[in-house]
């Protein structure tokens, strides 16, 4: 397999596609897409978004060191599209994508978003100013989860909420499972 060197980038793909939702002290609220994520740490469990410093909910964010990451899916492609092009100056983006916002449960103003199957409730712990991002690291306050995806045991069946994930410019939903976490070393 032949190989062309390219400038140095980012091409760690693919990457969640999460609405982040946000809100200042005044009580005015903004969803931000965002890909720039991941978890960091399990114990205690915490993750990070990163964000242009030039972004509306930003300066939110920085006010009020909260956020909801919500998870998307199939049918939040459009408003995760919408969310990520338009400014939270410009647009009521609650209001123009028909989402609805509900009050967290350990968070003074950020929302969750309830059309998303799983929100995640964080509280900035720390941010690091980077370059062109500020990356604010978060400990995960609640996890909120859709009981459309539970099953009888209890169990998260998160593959069944149509999950989409972001690949170098283009969206895609999460498709057919090939294996579970440790499946090559099971006997059989």
């Amino acid at each position: 397999m032949a190989k062309e060197i390219w400038k140095a980038g980012n091409m760690l793909y693919p990457l969640p596609a999460a609405m982040v939702s946000v809100a200042d002290k005044n009580g005015n609220q903004n969803i931000v897409t965002i890909a720039w994520t991941g978890t960091i740490c399990s114990n205690p469990p915490m993750l990070y978004i990163s964000v242009r410093p030039e972004r509306h909910s930003h300066k939110m964010i920085k006010e009020t060191m909260e956020f909801v990451v919500n998870l998307t899916t199939k049918d939040l492609a459009y408003a995760t599209d919408w969310c990520g092009v338009r400014s939270g100056r410009d647009y009521d983006k609650w209001k123009e994508m028909n989402l609805t916002p509900e009050k967290a449960e350990n968070l003074t103003y950020a929302p969750l978003i309830k059309e998303s199957p799983v929100n995640i409730e964080c509280k900035v712990t720390e941010i690091k100013e980077l370059g062109s991002h500020d990356m604010f690291i978060a400990e995960v306050a609640a996890v909120h989860v859709d009981t459309d995806y539970v099953n009888e045991s209890g169990k998260l069946e998160l593959e069944k909420t149509g999950l989409m994930a972001y690949s170098h410019g283009t969206y895609l939903e999460l498709g057919d499972k090939i294996g579970t976490f440790g499946y090559s070393v099971k006997k059989k």
